[in-house]
């Protein structure tokens, strides 16, 4: 499957056209269809394409089987509003704190080891 065919089938599994694609990407509305005349996309084209679609660039370059973009992002267990969950369930507020608890244990520890 070609670059332009990925493009093509998650627009249209999110319910867009390719225009909408490519407007909603900062290009212009027929940009996308050029690379389905051997054009390749520059990187930042691609990185706005697959950030608009939310899935990654090598799913749209073809370099990965799997359109779902993980989202990654970085949580402070420490913090009583963050949401712990194990298997899809979350944890109860007692165990939490026994997480908690360990958090700060390894966090002084990691203190000594730098003084």
């Amino acid at each position: 499957m070609t670059t332009f065919e990925r493009i093509k089938n998650t627009a249209k599994s999110k319910g867009l056209n390719l225009k909408q694609v490519a407007i909603a990407s900062g290009m212009s509305e027929n940009a996308i269809y050029r690379y389905n005349q051997g054009v390749e996309p520059s990187g930042p084209a691609i990185k706005a394409i697959a950030e608009t679609l939310n899935v990654t660039t090598n799913y749209l370059l073809g370099t990965e089987e799997s359109s779902d973009k993980k989202a990654t992002r970085k949580v402070d267990i420490l913090d009583d509003e963050t949401i712990l969950a194990f298997d899809g369930m979350e944890i109860e507020e007692s165990e939490k704190e026994k997480l908690r608890d360990y958090a700060r244990y390894i966090i002084s520890l990691r203190e000594k080891e730098n003084k």
